[in-house]
C-alpha cells in the first residue's frame, strides 16, 4: 500500500501511524515547513500543499498512491483538493484503490438527545456541517466516475494524547458546563486511525460513524479525569449564563446520540469504546501528555 494523507494533522498523524504499522508507505501534506518537519520526523514523506496547486515532487508520488485520505476541511470556496482533482482523479492517481474522507457527525444536526445512524437524514444546523454534506456527496460522485470506492468517516469529538481533559485540568482551563440532558459522543484519535486502516485495506466504501459506544454529558468526562488525577473538578457552570465563545456555544446546539453499529457490523473493533477506560489507559500509561 502507498498512502497519501492530505492534511496530516492530529487525526492524519494517527491514520499514518496505523497504516505504517501495517507496512504501508505513507506521505502527508501540511501548509508550513514547520509542520512538514514534524511529519518527516514521524517517518512520513512530507509535502507542502496550500490548496492552490500541486507542485514539485508531489505529482510523482500521487502517481503511485493506492489509498488517499482527505482530512482538509472545506472552506468558503469548498474542498481545495476536490477542486484540483475533479474530472481527472483517475489521471492524477492511476493506481488508486480507495478514498477516505474525514467528515463529522455534525451533519446530523440536533435530535433532542435521540439516536442517529448513517440512515438518518442530514439536517446540519451549522454552516461548516452543511459544507461537509455537500463535500461528501461531491467526493462520492467523483470517486464513482473514477471507479474507486470512497468511505466517509463521520467523526465525533476527537481526543487523545495531548488533547484531553487531563491536559485541560493541568492547565487550569477545564470547564464543567452544565446543560440539562445534553450529551455528546467522542472518539479516541487512535480509533480514527484504526477505522481508516480497516476500511481502506478492505476497500470498503459508504458512510460510517466513527464514534464511541457511550454518548454522555461532557461534564462527566471532566469529573472522571479529575478523579483519576486526584484533584477537585472545576465548579459547575450553568450553560445559560456561562461565558463562552460563539463557536463553543454552537456545539451545544446539536444534542444527539450517534450509533456506531454499522462499522461494528462490518467487523471493526474499537480499542477505546468508552471514555472511562480510555482516560484510565492514558493516565496509567502517562500518554495523556502527548
Amino acid at each position: 500500500m502507498r498512502v497519501m494523507i492530505f492534511g496530516c494533522g492530529y487525526s492524519g498523524m494517527a491514520i499514518a501511524k496505523a497504516f505504517q504499522a501495517a507496512g504501508a508507505d505513507v506521505a502527508g501534506t501540511a501548509r508550513s515547513t514547520e509542520k512538514t518537519d514534524i511529519i518527516s520526523a514521524a517517518g512520513i514523506v512530507p509535502f507542502l500543499f496550500d490548496g492552490s496547486a500541486f507542485a514539485g515532487d508531489i505529482l510523482s508520488w500521487m502517481g503511485s498512491v493506492t489509498h488517499l485520505i482527505q482530512s482538509i476541511p472545506p472552506g468558503r470556496e469548498g474542498d481545495p483538493l476536490l477542486k484540483l482533482v475533479t474530472g481527472r482523479l483517475a489521471a492524477l492517481f492511476p493506481k488508486l484503490e480507495w478514498i477516505g474522507y474525514l467528515s463529522t457527525v455534525g451533519v446530523y444536526g440536533d435530535h433532542g438527545g435521540g439516536w442517529v445512524t448513517e440512515e438518518t437524514p442530514g439536517s446540519p444546523i451549522l454552516g461548516r456541517s452543511i459544507e461537509r454534506v455537500d463535500t461528501e456527496e461531491a467526493w462520492t460522485a467523483e470517486a464513482a466516475t473514477a471507479g474507486v470506492p470512497v468511505a466517509a468517516l463521520r467523526l465525533s469529538g476527537i481526543y487523545g494524547p495531548g488533547r484531553n481533559a487531563f491536559v485541560n485540568l493541568s492547565r487550569g482551563t477545564a470547564r464543567r458546563i452544565i446543560k440539562k440532558d445534553q450529551v455528546f459522543n467522542r472518539i479516541r484519535v487512535e480509533d480514527i486511525g484504526g477505522a481508516a486502516l480497516f476500511l481502506g485495506t478492505a476497500r470498503i466504501g459508504g458512510i460510517y460513524n466513527v464514534t464511541d459506544d457511550e454518548p454522555g454529558p461532557p461534564q462527566d468526562v471532566i469529573v472522571e479525569a479529575a478523579r483519576l488525577m486526584g484533584v477537585e473538578p472545576p465548579p459547575e457552570l450553568d450553560f445559560d449564563t456561562a461565558e463562552m465563545t460563539p463557536m463553543a456555544r454552537s456545539f451545544y446546539g446539536a444534542n444527539k446520540r450517534v450509533s456506531n453499529a454499522r462499522i461494528r457490523a462490518a467487523g471493526f473493533q474499537f480499542r477505546f469504546p468508552n471514555y472511562r477506560m480510555s482516560l484510565a489507559e492514558m493516565w496509567d500509561s502517562g500518554r495523556w501528555k502527548g
